[in-house]
């Protein structure tokens, strides 16, 4: 940080990334010196008796000497350089590019070489002696040399910027509306270089508001993604140490979390109880279908897909509406394989997966009495896009308040299912057949989020429907609207879950927490990444909690108002908000968005001194629940487990301890 600069124009990358990729140049490098240094003493004098080409091999093996030689040198001064100095202090490191420039400009020199011992090796046009010693090492060599070259040109091409041009000064191209339309298109030809998604409907829509974000979000922070995974490693100390001096000052207390289930849930709806969820959790699961068979049977989930599929079911007659599947109905044959339903009780399926148009089910469940649409979480490059479609729109169906706002990729997602259930009148054919079942709305991570939009949609003409959502996006539902939903929707997330914090908002008041950390830091990135390899096998020790900043309140080191405590809710032009020069200040969202439904946090219960000491922490798993605020989600912490804790697995297993450790009086299974 900031980017680098060579030939005229920036790079993904910066002149303090440069140690480690050299210290393994340098490894090998000298590797091949030595063995270079061998066949030379080796062989020179037998270049002498060589009946054609003598002269070449003797101009190979020197040439190929110094070149290893001047590049070995070249790499320790450019690792000597590189580890100088802090994160932002970027004049300790001011010798880094012309030393780097000097290095590529090598380049062609080893490629000329190299071509010399391909021409030695491979070919017959020069008799030499045949010590095979030195021509292993010179074919090892030279082959290893093509690779490397091949390597270094990748890298340039992976590091290649494309808005990396000094012909403006930054001030100037960053304040300029046009920068900002030319950093959208780029975004905008990046999406549309998947070609196979420009035939989806919504797709030009949804990549111009992708590209607007992304832009908005990231011109002008010159950062490079090593920049990103360090200050993820910092943030991850830095909160650690404020979430420990706020405590301290007894300004954050703890949350009271419970094991006991009957507490949790004697003043809620008898259709909110750990049983449930877990029954609902189950059937989510199933719509990842037969890829998650074979994510958790590695060894056996062919056979177990095998037993579902129908062989040739284009060539035979439908008992139900499957969309898009396969000859074979594989994917249908996962869904029966993890919801272990039979084929009669999915009463429709679509495995149709476009731009915010994503995979669902509608079930039977006979278990429950209950007619059950399940939609799919985030699977393919396309959920990923309709998730990160993330700014806020007009949301307002009936039984809402005025105004309400929701995320602008799944309010398109949610409408695209109602079309389809409404097409094929999905649920007035399924109550014709089970016409005191009740309706219930459940998924997973973007399934969970399309469930509260859907249920919300079709509310008023089913009034009694209920949504149990898992691991549901934070950035959702505006304050009001979310309020309304917890009559009828239960959410779910387990402990450090990312996405249950991930918004507009959020990611905006991270990267912002992000650059300020980064300025903050006194240490090399070198020194970060390796305390960050670190801290994930040993955790994060007290002395780090310290020793890291330029300034002993990190709370307080930034002058002016802390963007992670300040309201995102003031009125902006959006003009003025996405070309705010100030990064702290710069807003995309026009409102702030928030977790839907009733919330329960599920967390893994902290050891007590005794079970520390008698190990038992690990044999008696347990977790424990609290109802939750949606303003506490609002904050992207950076945790060990933020990304563990999303998994579906996860939190279905969490759901299974918590309903073994419920007392054993008898429960009422029956809806009310």
């Amino acid at each position: 940080m900031p980017a680098l600069k060579l030939f005229g124009r920036k790079w993904l990358a910066a002149t303090d990334d440069l140690v480690y990729p050299g210290l393994f140049e340098l490894f090998i490098r000298i590797t091949w010196i030595i063995l270079m240094s061998i066949a030379c003493l080796r062989y020179y004098p037998e270049t002498w008796k060589c009946r054609t080409g003598g002269d070449l091999v003797r101009v190979f093996l020197i040439g190929e000497m110094v070149i290893l030689a001047t590049t070995s040198i070249l790499v320790v001064l450019i690792v000597n350089q590189s580890a100088r100095g802090s994160i932002a202090d970027t004049y300790a490191r001011r010798y880094v590019q012309p030393l780097l420039t000097i290095k590529i400009l090598l380049v062609p020199f080893e490629v000329t070489w190299n071509i010399l011992g391909t021409i030695w090796i491979f070919s017959e046009e020069i008799e030499c002696g045949a010590e095979h010693y030195t021509l292993g090492v010179v074919e090892a060599l030279v082959l290893f040399d093509w690779v490397l070259i091949g390597l270094t040109i990748l890298g340039l091409a992976l590091i290649f910027d494309p808005l990396g041009s000094l012909g403006l000064k930054d001030k100037e191209l960053e304040d300029s509306i046009e920068h900002h339309g030319k950093v959208s298109r780029i975004w905008l030809r990046r999406f549309k270089f998947f070609w196979w998604m420009r035939q989806d409907e919504s797709a030009s829509e949804t990549f111009q508001h992708v590209a607007g974000l992304l832009s908005a979000l990231f011109r002008g922070t010159d950062l490079v993604p090593s920049d990103v995974m360090a200050g993820c490693v910092l943030l991850r100390v830095r909160q650690k140490r404020e979430t420990l001096e706020l405590r301290r000052l007894n300004i954050l207390a703890l949350p009271k979390f419970t094991t006991d289930s009957r507490k949790i849930f004697e003043d809620t709806p008898g259709w909110m109880s750990l049983e449930w969820a877990h029954h609902y959790m189950q059937l989510s699961i199933a719509l990842y279908g037969w890829l998650f068979v074979l994510y958790r049977h590695a060894c056996t989930g062919c056979f177990r897909l095998a037993r579902e599929m129908t062989c040739c079911s284009c060539l035979r007659p439908k008992r139900n509406v499957v969309l898009d599947d396969n000859c074979c109905l594989c994917s249908l044959s996962g869904v029966k394989t993890l919801s272990k339903l039979s084929e009669e009780d999915i009463l429709f399926a679509s495995f149709r997966n476009h731009l915010c148009e994503i995979p669902f089910c509608v079930l039977a469940d006979h278990k429950t009495s209950s007619i059950v649409v399940v939609i799919r979480g985030s699977l393919s490059l396309r959920d990923i896009i309709t998730d990160i479609a993330a700014a806020s729109d007009s949301f307002e169906p009936e039984g809402l308040p005025p105004g309400s706002m929701a995320h602008r990729g799944m309010i398109i997602g949610a409408k695209v299912i109602l079309k389809q259930l409404d097409q094929y009148k999905v649920l007035e054919t399924a109550f014709k057949m089970y016409p005191h079942y009740d309706l219930t709305l459940t998924g997973h991570s973007l399934g969970a989020g399309l469930a509260v939009l859907l249920g919300t949609l079709i509310r008023p003409r089913y009034p009694y429907l209920r949504v149990y959502a898992f691991a549901t996006p934070a950035g959702l539902l505006s304050r009001e609207a979310a309020k309304v939903t917890e009559e009828f929707v239960l959410s779910m997330g387990l402990g450090d879950d990312l996405v249950m914090r991930l918004s507009v908002d959020s990611i905006e008041n991270f990267r912002t927490s992000l650059l300020i950390t980064l300025q903050a830091c006194r240490l090399p990135k070198y020194r970060v990444a390796l305390n960050g390899f670190g801290y994930m096998l040993f955790g994060v020790p007290d002395r780090d909690l310290n020793r890291t900043w330029r300034n002993g309140n990190t709370i307080n080191s930034i002058p002016g108002q802390l963007p992670l405590l300040s309201e995102a809710t003031t009125p902006r032009h959006s003009e003025i908000a996405i070309l705010e020069r100030d990064v702290s200040r710069r807003r995309y969202s026009k409102v702030r968005l928030y977790t839907a439904g009733k919330i329960l946090h599920i967390a893994r219960c902290k050891p007590n001194v005794k079970e520390k000491k008698s190990k038992q922490k690990n044999k008696d798993k347990k977790f424990e629940m609290r109802w939750a605020q949606p303003e506490e989600f609002m904050e992207l912490t950076v945790m060990p487990r933020m990304l563990l804790d999303h998994l579906p697995e996860n939190l279905e297993e969490a759901l299974s301890i918590l309903v073994e450790q419920q007392d054993s009086l008898p429960i009422d299974l029956s809806p009310t």
